[in-house]
């Protein structure tokens, strides 16, 4: 398996509020978790910056080859969980960091299955001849419009509060987390990325991007194409080949 990755500020920002790791077990086992942070330039780094730390840790330390795919998922729940707990904690103690929170998506990619965990509206994606589908469903007040068939998939693309989330790492003292686990084909890519990314780069403009199999590349073309497109925020891709 191949995984490349970057994060960039963007073209607007003054710095940048998005944290990543990615990791590998074996040849067949590789990891990435991605987080998007918020509550003020100073929140929002600690916030991404502590929940990566905390996730990374718990999957380095409680992998294991054998486990079955409940055990990974409870895995992947645990370590949000712990996230979700040291961020808040870490906002409780020092009022001026109250609020502060992260998006978060971590992903473990073994043999033909990606497990998937997320809360907010960082995303994960699966492109594969010529096809994108999104497997994460936004945690944000215009998805809920949107599922209730209050607003049209074009309304929503330019909403107003398009960038409300409705859950985070580290906002409440719980936190209720998605999980996924799909299937992936032996030619499937996984993307990872903030919103920064999916705000600015059409699904039309990422398949572009990534259809001469030059996966080396695909990192940086699509931070690209978002600074290109306006950059009007962080910016990070994780992008995972069999």
């Amino acid at each position: 398996m191949r995984i490349v990755a970057k994060t960039d500020k963007g073209n607007v920002r003054d710095s940048n509020q998005d944290a990543y790791a990615v990791g590998e077990f074996s040849d067949e086992v590789v990891w990435s978790v991605v987080c998007d942070g918020m509550g003020g330039a100073a929140g929002g780094n600690i916030a991404s910056a502590l929940a990566v730390k905390v996730i990374s840790d718990k999957i380095n330390a409680s992998y294991r080859n054998q486990m079955r795919d409940s055990s990974i998922k409870n895995m992947l729940d645990s370590a949000l969980t712990a996230a979700n707990i040291e961020v808040f904690d870490f906002a409780e103690a020092q009022p001026d960091l109250r609020g502060m929170g992260t998006t978060v998506v971590c992903a473990i990619v073994r043999d033909n299955q990606a497990y998937i965990a997320h809360a907010g509206d960082s995303r994960a994606y699966v492109i594969n001849n010529g096809n994108i589908r999104q497997i994460t469903t936004d945690h944000s007040m215009v998805q809920d419009l949107l599922l209730r068939g209050k607003i049209t998939p074009e309304e929503a693309e330019h909403h107003p509060n398009k960038n409300i989330i409705t859950r985070a790492v580290g906002v409440n003292k719980a936190i209720e987390i998605d999980f996924e686990q799909i299937d992936l084909e032996d030619d499937d890519t996984l993307l990872i990325c903030t919103d920064g990314l999916s705000n600015y780069v059409s699904n039309d403009e990422m398949l572009e991007l990534m259809s001469d199999g030059k996966h080396y590349a695909f990192a940086d073309r699509l931070v690209k194409k978002a600074n290109d497109n306006g950059g009007g925020d962080n910016i990070t891709v994780v992008v995972i080949s069999k």
